[in-house]
């Protein structure tokens, strides 16, 4: 009887699991393609958000510059316990002329991003009770602490 009890656990946790990838889409889907359909000086502002939309982000500097991004992300394989594996990072930068007709597209893909390496080492505190920092940032402390000077700890 327990063995019929370990089966149907067994079985109900096995028919939960999927074995179909997941895939979550963050932006505009298919951007790459919909990038070539826009013409440097013939497509205009209103062209370009009747085919992508507004734009993710316009820039802090200029509002002439849209860029619109794509990341798809898949859940890999059962061993590496649902981590996510990067499938699409596509950005497309538009310059906007001041006329309203685009006159730059840029666009980047996930072979363009660039592999960045941070520094392991770290920096130490080093000082001591006896340096003039230590003692200057204990005496603000203690002011801050009691002003009035009436503790005396």
């Amino acid at each position: 009887m327990i063995k019929i009890y370990y089966i149907l656990i067994i079985f109900f946790f096995i028919s939960n699991c999927t074995l179909n990838k997941t895939i979550t889409t963050h932006g505009v889907k298919s951007l790459d393609l919909k990038s070539v359909k826009l013409s440097i000086n013939n497509s205009n502002q209103n062209d370009i958000i009747k085919l992508l939309g507004q734009p993710s982000t316009k820039s802090n500097f200029d509002e002439d510059l849209w860029i619109y991004i794509e990341r798809t992300t898949g859940s890999s394989k059962l061993l590496k316990l649902g981590k996510k594996n990067l499938l699409k990072n596509n950005v497309l930068i538009l310059e906007i002329d001041n006329m309203g007709l685009l006159a730059k597209k840029i666009f980047l893909d996930k072979s363009n991003m660039n592999d960045l390496e941070f520094s392991k080492s770290y920096t130490e505190m080093n000082y001591s009770k006896r340096s003039f920092i230590y003692s200057f940032l204990y005496s603000v402390r203690k002011k801050i602490n009691d002003p009035l000077g009436r503790n005396k700890n």
